[in-house]
């Protein structure tokens, strides 16, 4: 089979990590495009700051903190490929740093959507 080495869990990592970094590299333009509303004066930045109270907008966060903290573990996970060597333990520490990963994002959203 050709791509036998797509159901391995580091070739996932591999993938997820590269989409996270996708993803990541989309919302910044959003990001400033936001921020930039300060230019515009307080009513344009509140204005834009009054979408950060609905439930879509917490839930797009939750997905941004998921994809950062991916990409964050992920990026750890390529250094210790790198630089240590290689051992069996890297397939779980991948799926180690997934869970942590949505850990992480799960806390944040709980702590957006709490009164």
């Amino acid at each position: 089979m050709m791509h036998r080495h797509r159901n391995q869990l580091l070739w996932l990592a591999y993938a997820l990590h590269r989409f996270s970094g996708l993803t990541l590299t989309l919302f910044l333009p959003l990001h400033f495009l936001m921020l930039g509303q300060a230019l515009n004066g307080v009513e344009a930045l509140d204005a834009g700051l009054r979408w950060t109270d609905s439930l879509f907008f917490k839930i797009a966060e939750y997905g941004l903190v998921f994809l950062l903290t991916i990409h964050m573990f992920g990026g750890l996970r390529l250094m210790a490929l790198e630089w240590l060597p290689w051992s069996g333990r890297q397939k779980s520490l991948a799926a180690g740093a997934v869970a942590a990963a949505f850990a992480v994002a799960t806390g944040f959203f709980l702590t957006a959507v709490s009164p």
